[in-house]
């Protein structure tokens, strides 16, 4: 016989495997988003170029290795050449001001800015439909 303490810790970690599956999923349709993206903007004959990183708050920007397209006008968030994901805001650094940054890649969500100011999320579909008509 479970004690009531053993299904509430069986609940709550099918509850947990369950999030888990559904951002798995909401990831993969991202990535598959990002991945169509970039054929649109390879057809359109649009190069990619040397993403910087911005800092948080400033007009500053830093070097990186990465090579892609910027995904909003302030250029906070990109896609590398390999459909990877990455949010560009960094914090000051005189290290990062001569060596440059190393950015890594974010899971990329299908609602961008999600938890964000009213107004500022927005579903990822409509984010890069709206790069691609400007």
């Amino acid at each position: 016989m479970t004690s009531w303490r053993d299904e509430r810790r069986q609940a709550a970690v099918e509850h947990a495997a369950a999030l888990e599956r559904r951002k798995a999923s909401e990831t993969a349709q991202a990535r598959q988003l990002l991945i169509d993206f970039i054929a649109t903007l390879k057809e359109r004959g649009i190069e990619p170029e040397p993403l910087r990183a911005q800092v948080v708050g400033s007009n500053t920007s830093y070097r990186t290795n990465l090579t892609g397209w910027y995904l909003r006008r302030n250029r906070s968030l990109a896609v590398d050449v390999d459909g990877n994901f990455y949010i560009l805001g960094v914090p000051a650094s005189l290290k990062a001001r001569v060596a440059g940054v190393h950015v890594v890649p974010s899971d990329p969500p299908l609602i961008v800015g999600q938890g964000a100011r009213d107004g500022e999320s927005l579903p990822l579909a409509e984010l890069l439909r709206l790069r691609l008509e400007s």
